[in-house]
């Protein structure tokens, strides 16, 4: 006998944006304090992937599809010119200033 179809759950993956109001909500009862700790990363192929946390209800275990920002390290131009500008007028005085009171 099989009976692998009658004690398993359904399987759903969904987007957070088109999650109802109750499944939010047992998300939030879920997750009390937040779930950035439980995501975990999907692979879906080569260089596709997507973040996603799981959540269990009696029905159903919903895999929740959340966007996330990642932080890849760059930064575009103007932004490096404004914080780091290497042409800062008077810093060579100001070394200079600090040398000769240690010297004296």
């Amino acid at each position: 006998m099989n009976n692998k179809g009658t004690n398993a759950k359904k399987r759903l993956v969904v987007s957070y944006k088109n999650l109802s109001d109750e499944l939010k909500a047992a998300l939030k009862k879920q997750y009390p304090n937040g779930y950035s700790e439980n995501m975990i990363r999907v692979d879906k192929g080569p260089g596709d992937f997507f973040y996603a946390i799981v959540l269990e209800t009696e029905e159903v275990s919903y895999l929740i599809k959340v966007d996330v920002k990642i932080d890849d390290g760059n930064t575009d131009e103007e932004e490096d010119k404004e914080y780091y500008d290497d042409n800062i007028e008077g810093a060579e005085d100001i070394i200079d200033d600090n040398v000769s009171d240690d010297d004296e």
